[in-house]
């Protein structure tokens, strides 16, 4: 399991500090947690997170990597708002069997189970998560998720990340564009693998570049594809990549 950093954040403009800059609806919080990214004015990924209610302040559970970047740019726009942004002394357990006393349910979808925040170590169940990422199609900090990702090529809206009613943030008018004006070329995608294949190798279509091999767990993975490219049978290496069906 990567690394997780649990951030409190408390103060009486705490809300609507974040409702300004995160790309759901942090009404949410009164349904247990909320998904949320952070854009950049351009609509590029800075960070994706979880946001939970904790007593009168909001936790955020955000990948180790990402964290000091994160706090560095709310701390940016957090002027002269009321809202402190602490470490939370808590950790993340998470799992997939029977879920412990407040722990919620992972929003992105029903089989990535429970998150809990405690004061134990950090823990899961063994989980193969990979595998159930694979299976959905549900993308992670750091390897689908990068500085070069637009949130609706990574499927945010589909993981239930983006909310397309809840006013202005930053990055949403990019965001909000490529919803209604545009239809998308590029994204991720499962596919089949046959043959050895990395992580991050480049993926091609009657030799011209297709995409990128992402995370693979057995004889599929996650690829970011150039769907008008991602016709037929490709290449990654020496291995052979095919899209999935839908219904499959």
């Amino acid at each position: 399991m990567s690394a997780r950093r649990i951030l409190r954040l408390s103060g009486k403009d705490t809300e609507h500090f974040l409702q300004g800059l995160i790309t759901n609806d942090i009404g949410g919080l009164a349904n247990g947690l909320v998904y949320a990214a952070l854009l950049t004015p351009q609509g590029k990924y800075i960070a994706d997170f979880f946001l939970a209610r904790h007593g009168d302040d909001i936790l955020l559970d955000v990948a180790e990597t990402s964290a000091d970047d994160l706090v560095k740019r709310l701390s940016m726009y957090k002027l002269r708002a009321d809202v402190a942004i602490a470490p939370s002394g808590l950790n993340l357990q998470r799992g997939t069997g029977p879920a412990p006393e407040g722990a919620l349910p992972d929003p992105r979808h029903p089989d990535m189970g429970w998150r809990a925040y405690t004061a134990a170590p950090e823990a899961d169940d063994g989980t193969d998560w990979d595998a159930i990422r694979v299976a959905h199609c549900i993308p992670e900090t750091g390897v689908e998720l990068t500085s070069d990702s637009y949130i609706l090529e990574t499927g945010f809206e589909r993981l239930n990340g983006v909310d397309f009613r809840k006013g202005c943030y930053v990055g949403q008018e990019v965001t909000a564009r490529m919803k209604h004006k545009t239809e998308l070329r590029k994204g991720l995608q499962r596919v089949t693998v046959s043959g050895a294949a990395d992580s991050g190798t480049q993926i091609t279509a009657d030799g011209k570049p297709a995409g990128t091999l992402l995370t693979r767990a057995g004889d599929r993975a996650i690829a970011y594809l150039r769907l008008d490219r991602a016709t037929g049978e490709m290449r990654a290496g020496d291995a052979t990549v095919a899209l999935v069906s839908p219904d499959s």
